[in-house]
């Protein structure tokens, strides 16, 4: 499942903390030529966090899924 989500420096933390507990395989992209492990606090730094972020579960996890709609964005 994808979702458009945005996300300021100081929720970064608390996006990679939810995306960690979840046993899905999760990914995040600010453009389609550098995916990273949403798991990775440096990689979801190294985003640009000024665009629109996408995030791609491999899976479903429906506590993941709530958390992840706190930053979703209209596509």
């Amino acid at each position: 499942m994808d979702y458009k989500i945005k996300l300021r420096p100081s929720e970064v933390r608390d996006f990679v903390e939810a995306a960690s507990k979840s046993d899905c395989y999760i990914d995040a992209s600010s453009d389609t030529h550098f995916i990273v492990d949403a798991k990775s606090i440096l990689g979801v730094l190294g985003l640009d966090l000024n665009k629109a972020i996408k995030v791609t579960v491999h899976g479903y996890d429906e506590h993941f899924e709530r958390l992840i709609r706190r930053f979703s964005v209209a596509c």
